[in-house]
């Protein structure tokens, strides 16, 4: 299967990790060999719930029999979509009381910036250094890597990027910026928390000038800081938000959600400002709505905490510099890209998954399931000091 894999499925590397999967449950996941890998990953801070979560899987199964795909998004009335646009409404503030669902995160980047520049009236859009918001054409021109991006240029236009975390880098954001688009938490860079009150003063600025401020939670959203969204922490609220990911429990989705009054300019000059076929599909709804609800009723946010804290205080070692960011989105900072890269690959074959990020070289990625137990927090932190001692 590996050399079919390789041949006829596209890559995006030279060096995948080949495992082939058999089957996911829980905190683990099984290969074809019947090993099973305890999973620090969760598809890349997707699977919150933990794989094949049941309560999801209820909710799937009961759509399938009902109905899949019907009608392009926002034609027809479907029961799931409506209800998981409701309970995002009403487990935010009320200003973001419209959302528009996606395919991915990265689609509702696409939708939030067009959404901007049809709100303000302007064109420049704002990003930050080192941020990442997906790979398309739009999402690509605000990424703030260059090496990442040159290949495809020329890309969009009127596109400005500043430090985050930098008070100065404010004075760019005037009265012809349409949209500052931040990460809350920026993920690529190396989980960097946002300083005290530095999203308060972007939020300030944007509001002086007449310009939008759209938060890209598709890694921190969905509870995996310990709030439902990450900007809770931090006492503002986005004009725009936008997620994905952990939504889905494991399906693929992405959500822009606004107040009606920006939003309901996608029905006029002109109509169908944003549209989609699948969008708000009727089984990926059922599962973001079992899943969502699973995570606002359950108690799991109360855990997070907790949970975060018994990995910092497991997670000592002479070769770990810091472990940075909030709840179950942390990463090792490591003393060397080399020693970073073979603890990926040594705590694989001592069956622990473990991942790197896209634009820190010496970054450990450490987001299991929110609902993974302190036994194997335990079981794979111990793995990845007894993979350090080794090296």
């Amino acid at each position: 299967m590996k050399k079919k894999f390789l041949k006829y499925q596209a890559q995006t590397t030279d060096y995948p990790l080949a495992l082939e999967i058999s089957s996911a449950k829980g905190s683990y996941i099984f290969d074809k060999k019947k090993d099973k890998y305890l999973d620090f990953v969760a598809g890349v801070s997707a699977s919150n719930l933990g794989h094949c979560n049941e309560i999801i899987s209820k909710a799937v199964k009961k759509q399938i029999d009902k109905y899949w795909h019907v009608m392009v998004y926002g034609e027809f009335i479907q029961e799931p979509a409506v209800k998981l646009c409701e309970l995002i409404s009403k487990n935010t503030p009320k200003c973001l009381s419209s959302t528009y669902l996606t395919n991915s995160g990265t689609e509702a980047i696409e939708a939030a910036m067009k959404l901007a520049k049809r709100s303000t009236g302007k064109t420049k859009i704002i990003a930050a250094k080192n941020g990442y918001h997906g790979n398309t054409q739009g999402a690509l021109s605000i990424m703030g890597f260059e090496e990442r991006k040159r290949a495809y240029r020329p890309l969009i236009p009127h596109i400005e990027f500043i430090n985050f975390n930098c008070e100065r880098d404010l004075d760019q954001i005037c009265n012809d910026t349409a949209a500052v688009v931040l990460e809350t938490i920026q993920g690529g860079a190396g989980f960097i928390l946002p300083n005290k009150n530095y999203l308060k003063m972007v939020k300030k600025k944007c509001e002086k000038v007449g310009a939008l401020l759209i938060l890209d939670e598709i890694q921190p959203g969905i509870g995996r800081t310990g709030k439902l969204f990450a900007f809770e922490h931090y006492q503002i609220v986005p004009d725009i938000l936008v997620y994905g990911k952990g939504l889905g429990g494991g399906f693929p989705i992405g959500a822009m959600t606004t107040s009606n009054k920006i939003m309901d300019l996608f029905k006029f000059n002109p109509i169908l400002g944003h549209i989609t076929t699948f969008g708000g599909h009727p089984i990926i709804a059922s599962a973001a709505l079992a899943n969502l609800k699973e995570t606002l009723e359950s108690g799991i946010l109360e855990s997070i905490n907790s949970k975060e804290q018994l990995i910092r205080n497991l997670l000592k070692h002479r070769y770990i510099e810091e472990i940075r960011g909030r709840g179950l989105m942390l990463a090792l900072i490591i003393s060397s890209k080399e020693i970073a890269k073979q603890l990926i690959l040594n705590a694989l074959k001592s069956k622990l998954i473990l991942f790197g990020l896209l634009f820190e070289p010496k970054a450990v990625r450490i987001t299991p399931p929110l609902t993974i137990s302190n036994k194997e927090l335990k079981i794979g932190c111990q793995i990845i000091i007894d993979e350090l001692n080794s090296l």
